[in-house]
């Protein structure tokens, strides 16, 4: 399995994508004029000289080199909320209290809001069912910690990802549906594909503007605030375990909840490595001992480009951390346009027979180690 940068080639998939993903999934619509300039912004970011973040996208899609088939696609925007408000409620509470009755109450509500302006958000992961295999949604959802690890000029210092949140079999979402009846009479078809697509000027136009008081709202809409959809539960697990957490921010038309991370506090670009590369013929098991029973640990790899950007997860490599070194083999390297004494980044994950997790490394420490053997 190799990640790379979207082509103008993968836009058919990225439309089957859309298809299948289904309502919910803002990021991708089903509309290919829509796809196409998203994948020629993408390519754009890709190629630019970025100092700081700014109006970029990096959209990156999941590939089967023995097929060319393309498994899933995975993304980050640079920063948000710049060229268009992004909405959300934040939900709190408040305390109504008479002292000459002796009475109070605290109840739930929801405020409208434009708090995330300028972060940069990762979004638009999705892995196809029919390619859904060992490691394939962590490598997706890894790679963007290793790519920001890596360019980290190109980001803002807060990192978000909006979680998509519930809605049936038909593609109906119980907190859309109560704010429908009362408020915005249009499905949510309709309304996910207009805000994916840009057109998010009907809110501030027809949402209400007022605090909205949960306890006033149907049980199946105050329900499902804050929670996710059974299918993102995994991946909202994987942020949870990189330190993402939710401070009360959700999304407007589902209810699905928005969490947050600093970017040096991600647990994934904190434990990636900047190494130098030794391009071998074979790995040998003499040179490093590895995990129980001398079974390989497995990485994700990269190489530090951007619109050659190449990573993987394998278990053919070996790290020799007195020296800085990752060994590949020739055909890893050849995969991920790696260099003989070039650079590269990887991370552990999980090995299998030990469940054991990598250590965390900070980033600092990572550049001294990096520019000492330049």
């Amino acid at each position: 399995m190799i990640i790379r940068p979207v082509a103008t080639t993968d836009l058919p998939a990225l439309q089957q994508i859309a298809v299948e993903s289904g309502p919910g999934f803002t990021s991708l619509v089903d509309d290919r004029d829509f796809l196409a300039q998203k994948v020629h912004r993408s390519m754009a970011s890709f190629g630019r000289m970025v100092n700081s973040p700014g109006d970029e996208s990096y959209l990156f899609v999941l590939e089967d080199p023995d097929t060319g088939e393309i498994m899933g696609t995975t993304g980050i925007e640079a920063s948000v909320g710049t060229r268009r408000p992004l909405y959300h409620y934040h939900c709190s509470q408040v305390m109504h209290h008479s002292p000459e009755l002796n009475l109070r109450r605290k109840l739930e509500v929801l405020d409208m809001c434009n708090h995330y302006t300028g972060c940069s958000e990762i979004c638009t992961l999705f892995l196809r069912p029919k390619f859904r295999r060992a490691q394939a949604g962590k490598l997706l959802s890894k790679v963007r910690f290793l790519f920001m690890a890596q360019h980290p000029q190109r980001f803002a210092e807060m990192v978000i990802a909006e979680m998509r949140g519930v809605s049936d079999e038909r593609g109906q979402s119980p907190f859309w549906n109560w704010l429908r009846a009362h408020f915005v009479d249009l499905d949510f078809d309709t309304v996910t594909r207009m805000v994916g697509t840009g057109d998010n000027g009907f809110i501030a136009d027809l949402m209400p503007r007022h605090p909205l008081y949960t306890h006033l709202m149907d049980e199946s809409a105050r329900a499902v605030i804050g929670q996710v959809h059974d299918k993102t539960r995994p991946a909202l697990n994987m942020l949870e375990a990189e330190g993402f957490r939710h401070t009360g921010f959700i999304d407007p038309f589902d209810g699905g909840p928005t969490v947050e991370a600093k970017l040096t506090d991600i647990r994934s670009v904190s434990a990636s490595v900047g190494c130098r590369i030794q391009v071998v013929d074979k790995v040998e098991p003499a040179l490093e001992k590895w995990a129980c029973g001398g079974q390989g640990r497995i990485l994700a790899v990269t190489n530090t480009g951007t619109d050659h950007f190449r990573a993987t997860i394998t278990s053919a490599a070996r790290y020799l951390p007195t020296r800085n070194l990752l060994q590949v083999p020739v055909t890893l390297a050849n995969a991920l346009h790696l260099r003989n004494h070039g650079q590269a980044r990887f991370m552990e994950l999980t090995t299998a027979s030990t469940g054991r997790q990598p250590t965390a490394i900070p980033m600092c420490q990572q550049q001294e180690a990096l520019h000492a053997y330049r």
